[in-house]
């Protein structure tokens, strides 16, 4: 029998976790449900205990720490990740489990933003900074996902055993998403109904801090994933830069013979050279990511024997 596990990274939980625990035993009533307290103060590991949840710890603050140990220590068939917070309804889970277990999907991602998200979600900020990396993420990697960071996904074993999970809080749903889009695994996005935290639960995302991490983090994925774009960008700046510099100084020497804006000609080589050493970085390091891209293939033939 295959087994599947649902991992609900938990901090300061207790209002929605007892419920979340249960929700989730009535539709897959031979799952185990693993809670992972970090570092919580409101006795949410012992409500989730007493709900009926294998309850482990991960004492690293940050949800991407605590998806670590649980991808690491938890052996299953399928996995299904939700938040604590009661905001996925667990009538999904069947579904997506069964994607995963058919051989249909790698990753089930539970899409809010195409059902009540928006109307749900009470933070205008949280809205618009879900729509732009939604928007960055598809034009780098040219696909069409309608839901980059929701908490509610399912994964295959082999997704979940070879991950590097290298986030430490909420960027994490979109660094396992760009994995996902570069490694070429097979993704499914389902609509979710998604509702905003009942009264007396609070989220513990910072919206301009957390939102900064997600974007800062995205900058140094895209160079990573896609380094023959990122340092192409940067060099077509610096020749624009270099151009404009130089267009005094050649100018003046068409008409005069003569060249007395030497700083701007100076300066305006200097962005050009830079242009070309970051062209020739690109294409080195798109040639490092392309042989990283084959060796992963190699080492996920040798689990999967």
């Amino acid at each position: 029998m295959k087994k599947i596990a649902v991992l609900i990274p938990c901090y300061n939980e207790a209002p929605t976790i007892a419920k979340v625990v249960k929700d989730f035993k009535k539709v897959l009533p031979l799952a185990d449900i693993y809670v992972y307290d970090n570092n919580s103060t409101d006795g949410t590991d012992k409500i989730a205990k007493k709900a009926g949840a294998i309850v482990e710890y991960e004492y690293k603050q940050g949800k991407g720490n605590v998806i670590r140990s649980m991808f690491r220590n938890i052996d299953a068939d399928c996995y299904i990740m939700v938040d604590g917070d009661d905001t996925y309804p667990s009538v999904h889970a069947k579904e997506m489990s069964d994607l995963v277990l058919r051989g249909k999907a790698d990753m089930v991602i539970g899409d809010r933003l195409s059902s009540t998200y928006f109307k749900e979600n009470k933070r205008p900020f949280h809205n618009s900074g879900n729509v732009l990396v939604r928007w960055f993420i598809n034009t780098l990697f040219k696909t069409k996902l309608k839901d980059i960071m929701t908490g509610y996904r399912a994964f295959s074993k082999e997704f979940v055993k070879s991950c590097p999970v290298l986030s430490k809080g909420f960027e994490i749903e979109t660094e396992m998403t760009i994995h996902a889009l570069d490694k070429n695994y097979r993704i499914i996005e389902i609509p979710i109904e998604y509702r905003d935290r009942p009264e007396g639960s609070y989220s513990k995302l910072h919206t301009f801090k957390d939102g900064i991490k997600v974007l800062l983090m995205i900058k140094t994925l895209f160079k990573e994933y896609k380094p023959k774009v990122f340092f192409n960008i940067l060099s077509l700046l610096s020749f624009i830069v270099g151009i404009i510099l130089n267009i005094p100084p050649f100018t003046e020497y068409f008409k005069t013979g003569l060249v007395t804006k030497f700083p701007s000609l100076i300066v305006g080589c200097f962005f050009i050279v830079i242009a070309l050493l970051l062209m020739i970085t690109g294409i080195l390091l798109e040639v490092i990511a392309k042989k990283h891209k084959q060796l992963y293939e190699l080492y996920l033939n040798r689990i999967n024997k």
